[in-house]
This record gives structure tokens, C-alpha cells and sequence, in this order.
């Protein structure tokens, strides 16, 4: 599958944005679907991942409640509403497809299989 992510941009603290990720293939929906993030200096690191029928979500103890993952399968896209956003929120953010057959709360990179160039999230102090 293949992925496009984009919706990035520049936001005041305390501002919105909300990121999509368009997925090509017939069988996009049957994939997890996940966002990472790589801010300056540091590794990747999981934000959050939604199952391919979207009943199920998981989400970073750092982004939760703050952030909502959610899908619309016949559009084939994948979205990521950012509430609440805080300068430490600033990073690239990917979105990625967890390959199949991996356990039900996999979220480290190596379960996800196929990766969008990533978008730029700037949160202004």
C-alpha cells in the first residue's frame, strides 16, 4: 500500500490541525493504519493507530485526549485531529500501515510495513 500524508503546516500553541494520510490499493482497508512523529534530535516515536474497520484506537500517553485518529474507508484515508497542540508537539509526522499478522497492540516502527514521506507540524510558543 502506499501513502500520501499531508495537512501540516503552522500553528499557534493551543491551536488545531488535522493530518491525512490517502492510502492507494484495493485492500487499504484491511490494514491498522498509524502516525508517527520525529521531532529534531530525536528518534520516531508512535503517536497513534486506529484497526481497519476503526473500532479499535490506541494512542501515546503524551497525545491522548488531546488527539483523535480516525478513518474513513471508502475515501481510503486516515486522519489525525491535533487539539491542544503544544511546542512539543513540533515534528515530522508520518502515517503508516502495520503490517499484517503482527499482535493487536503492536506500535513499534518495525510493525509497520509501508511509510508516507511525512508532513511538518510547527507549534509556536
Amino acid at each position: 500500500v502506499q501513502l500520501q500524508a499531508s495537512g501540516g503546516g503552522l500553528v499557534q500553541a493551543g491551536g488545531s490541525l488535522r493530518l491525512s494520510c490517502a492510502a492507494s490499493g484495493r485492500t487499504a482497508s484491511s490494514y491498522a493504519m498509524g502516525w508517527f512523529r520525529q521531532a529534531p534530535g530525536k528518534e520516531r516515536e508512535f503517536v497513534a493507530v486506529i484497526t481497519g474497520s476503526g473500532r479499535s484506537t490506541d494512542y501515546a500517553d503524551s497525545v491522548k485526549g488531546r488527539f483523535t485518529i480516525s478513518r474513513d474507508n471508502a475515501k481510503n484515508t486516515v486522519y489525525l485531529q491535533m487539539n491542544s497542540l503544544k511546542p512539543e508537539d513540533t515534528a515530522v509526522y508520518y502515517c503508516a500501515a502495520r503490517r499484517l499478522y503482527v499482535t493487536a497492540s503492536a506500535r513499534s516502527e518495525a510493525d509497520f510495513g509501508s511509510w508516507g514521506q511525512g508532513t511538518q507540524v510547527t507549534v509556536s510558543s
